[in-house]
């Protein structure tokens, strides 16, 4: 079986983890999850980038805050243990807008653009990766990557209509070989009950 990259949006997937678990957090096996969708796609999965953030830690932490920050990091710490899966981290900016704040992922697609860029060098005889995705920013590197004769299936989930929560670009759809939407199912196969995935916590 030929082998492949997996790269994961961990902000996209919790929301969506979220949406299907109908405003719980489904806590899934992000290994065998990864592995599953590549022997769809009747690739063998070789290595999983895995990108995402640290909690927001302001100057004077409350406790709640302390205490998500250590089980981000202790879910961190399990997830790098794995020899076939790599964490990159970006960092997570606060804003307050309307006298209310929100949270924003930084650096994380400019994380995983860099590690696309690089598959022909560091992978040189993987011809075919998946992303697990939704922004049109990696458009440009899909397209370079196919141009060197890689190949890219994309997993994501979108709406229709207008009060939609999901929706994906257009042109990331267009710029892909294949597309596949997922499902509730493809979390809920490998659901763990016992371990809690801090990162869906990140706010």
């Amino acid at each position: 079986m030929e082998d492949t990259l997996v790269f994961l949006d961990a902000g996209f997937l919790s929301k969506l983890s979220k949406h299907f678990g109908k405003g719980k957090y489904l806590v899934y096996d992000i290994v065998r999850f990864s592995e599953h969708i590549s022997k769809k796609q009747n690739l063998s999965c070789k290595n999983i980038f895995y990108y995402t953030a640290p909690p927001f830690m302001p100057g004077r932490p409350s406790k709640k805050e302390t205490k998500r920050k250590k089980l981000y990091d202790d879910f961190i710490s399990k997830l790098s243990k794995n020899k076939n899966l790599t964490v990159r981290e970006g960092r997570c900016q606060r804003l307050k807008i309307n006298n209310k704040f929100e949270y924003i992922q930084k650096g994380v697609d400019s994380l995983v653009v860099i590690d696309l860029m690089n598959v022909c060098i560091d992978y040189p005889e993987i011809k075919k990766i998946i992303i697990i995705a939704c922004d049109s920013d990696f458009v440009p590197v899909i397209d370079d990557l196919k141009r060197k004769g890689i190949k890219t299936t994309l997993y994501t989930y979108y709406e229709r209509g207008r009060k939609a929560k999901f929706s994906t670009s257009n042109e990331l759809i267009k710029s892909v070989d294949k597309y596949v939407l997922l499902l509730k199912e493809n979390f809920t196969s490998f659901q763990l009950t016992k371990i809690q995935n801090a990162n869906h916590n990140i706010k």
